[in-house]
């Protein structure tokens, strides 16, 4: 019987707190992975986090970010440059796109580039009324006895 790797559901996504909105993701994204450029995602804080993509060669004007729909799409296209002869071609020098689904109410707040590493900042920032509140309990039992006396008065006055 065969096992499922679920590593790639969990490096395409941030901030994703429910397992179903992680797989219906999924399942409804791109069948082909590519492995360039390499990235990490890292989480900062309870609700930040950072995703680096190693672009290195690129500079800021062919580089793109976009978030469209809640998906962040790096977008990198290299200028033509001039024809050079190699001997050995490790530098990966290609036009790439590496897409990330955002959970409900991630905001891309920045993104660095810095010694050929691209950092982009989120947060996630629930609108206070998402958020869980306390409902606090009342200890008066006059509002109980209240409404049992006026069940009591309202059954002897109907016999």
């Amino acid at each position: 019987m065969n096992s499922i790797d679920l590593s790639p559901l969990y490096r395409n996504s941030v901030g994703y707190d429910r397992l179903a909105s992680l797989l219906n993701s999924a399942l409804s994204g791109e069948t082909t992975l590519s492995g360039y450029p390499p990235y990490n995602i890292e989480a900062l804080s309870e609700n930040r986090y950072a995703i680096t993509l190693a672009v290195a060669g690129f500079v800021h004007k062919e580089l793109d970010i976009q978030v469209e729909n809640g998906v962040l799409t790096v977008r990198g296209h290299k200028e033509a440059a001039e024809e050079r002869k190699y001997l050995h071609q490790g530098i990966a020098n290609r036009t790439f796109e590496r897409k990330f689904n955002l959970a409900d109410y991630v905001e891309v707040t920045d993104a660095n580039l810095s010694d050929g590493l691209l950092t982009i900042t989120l947060v996630k920032e629930i609108p206070e009324a998402m958020k869980p509140k306390t409902i606090a309990i009342n200890e008066n039992s006059q509002v109980l006895g209240h409404k049992a006396e006026g069940i009591e008065s309202q059954t002897s006055e109907a016999a």
